[in-house]
């Protein structure tokens, strides 16, 4: 069975800084993405990262997010820099257990974190 385990989140204030873990049970060079949903909004794309150590990043967070994995520990990170109360939300992140290039839309990822929160205050 798939597991993935957030942590890292928390407050900070605009131009801080947080980085968020995801530890994955099992990890076998699948596809894993970053998603995020604030209070009251969809829930959209943030991040991914392939086997290959291929990137996507969504264009609201280009310059400031980046993702990256730690193959030995099976964990994924998300670096955030220079964060925004725009940033706000409850993180996940998610596998779809599958090989090759990934995706920003949550269509596909079966498998979910239990979200870790992200509170950016001005």
């Amino acid at each position: 069975q798939v597991q993935l385990v957030e942590s890292g989140g928390g407050s900070v204030q605009a131009g801080g800084s947080l980085r968020l873990s995801c530890r994955v049970s099992g990890y076998n060079r699948w596809c894993i993405g970053w998603f995020r949903q604030a209070s009251g909004k969809e829930r959209e794309g943030v991040a991914t990262i392939d086997g290959d150590g291929g990137t996507i990043y969504a264009d609201s967070v280009k310059g400031r997010f980046t993702i990256s994995k730690d193959n030995t520990n099976n964990t994924v990170y998300l670096q955030m820099n220079n964060l925004t109360p725009e940033d706000s939300a409850m993180y996940y992140c998610a596998t779809s257990r599958t090989l090759g290039r990934c995706w920003l839309v949550e269509t596909g990822y079966k498998y979910w974190g239990q979200g870790t929160q992200v509170t950016v205050s001005s």
